[in-house]
């Protein structure tokens, strides 16, 4: 299992903005350098990508919450 954690506090989002379909979803392939997600601090978006290749087990944060750096965001079975 992998884990993609937090790089920076700030609120999670699945999707890139309201209305869109989400960056990833449970069960998902998931490829090196997609993104999960974005996180937003005083309105300057980061990107979270993944650093392994498998499939998308969970979302460890629920959209719209606040995350810190290395919190665990996504967990992803390698493989």
């Amino acid at each position: 299992m992998g884990t993609i954690v937090s790089p920076l506090p700030g609120i999670f989002y699945r999707k890139p903005g309201p209305g869109k379909p989400p960056f990833a979803n449970e069960g998902d392939s998931i490829e090196v350098g997609q993104t999960l997600g974005i996180v937003e601090i005083m309105k300057q978006f980061t990107e979270i990508q993944s650093d392994v290749a498998g499939i998308l087990e969970s979302f460890e944060v629920a959209e719209g919450d606040m995350v810190n750096p290395g919190d665990p965001i996504v967990v992803v079975r390698e493989g």
